[in-house]
């Protein structure tokens, strides 16, 4: 009987990621190889201007290499029109951006239930679905609210909210936590790692080690070179320290 291992989720396979030409060509990303497989939570961490957002960007399709090839579900997406590749990020990628990128003229429920309505999701059962995303979050009575009524921290969990929602097999995030006190980032920490325990392959992009001690494995990242990994370190007293 053969013995079947973990499944790719994400591959990117000698991506390079050059910005500009000639002698202002400036290279984000070089040569990085990585993978995150079903049920995995990687923890990427450098510097600023290392290419972690780069790299994110480059996994959920919102970018394209200059170089390599990225896989999403063994998908190529350098493959994918237009079109087919905003169906994949709807489907299979859920990703928290650090400027949140939601609709002012929405409620937080109708932000949520947007990727799922658009994929043809009816609308109740989309708004059934985005209220549960936000209970996840902890704002389950802030559905109804619009943008210019909530709080920075509120509206970084609707846009959390709206990466987990539905079935999305890779969830990738942009310091999630940049605008929450230590006990909300606690609890969105801890639905990452849910997602992750359920199944999902998920990527933070993070400075702080408290939050990186919630994934499986800490990749770290300079000048784009991916430049060493580890296996993280699950200490509850690093989990719920307070920012420092």
């Amino acid at each position: 009987m053969s013995v079947q291992g973990p499944q790719q989720v994400l591959e990117l396979a000698k991506v390079s990621r050059t910005f500009g030409h000639g002698a202002t060509a400036v290279a984000a990303l070089r040569d990085v190889d990585l993978t995150v497989n079903a049920g995995e939570f990687v923890a990427v961490m450098g510097p600023s201007g290392s290419g972690k957002s780069s790299l994110l960007a480059l996994a959920g399709g919102l970018d394209r290499p200059t170089s390599g090839g990225v896989f999403v579900e063994s998908t190529p997406l350098a493959g994918l029109g237009l079109n087919a590749l905003a169906r994949l990020r709807r489907r299979a990628v859920g990703y928290v951006f650090q400027d949140f990128n939601l609709v002012p003229t929405l409620s937080a429920a109708e932000n949520v239930a947007l990727p799922l309505e658009l994929d043809g999701v009816p609308a109740r059962k989309a708004h059934r679905q985005a209220l549960d995303a936000l209970r996840q979050v902890g704002i389950p009575g802030l559905g109804h609210r619009f943008m210019d009524e909530m709080s920075g921290g509120q509206q970084q969990r609707v846009a959390i909210a709206r990466a987990i929602v539905g079935s999305r097999r890779l969830i990738l995030a942009d310091e999630p936590t940049g605008a929450l006190d230590s006990t909300t980032g606690h609890g969105v920490m801890d639905v990452l790692r849910s997602r992750a325990d359920a199944g999902a392959a998920v990527m933070l992009v993070t400075h702080e080690a408290r939050h990186a001690a919630w994934a499986d494995r800490v990749v770290f990242i300079r000048d784009g070179r991916i430049v060493d990994e580890a296996a993280a370190m699950h200490d509850p007293a690093v989990l719920l320290a307070p920012a420092g």
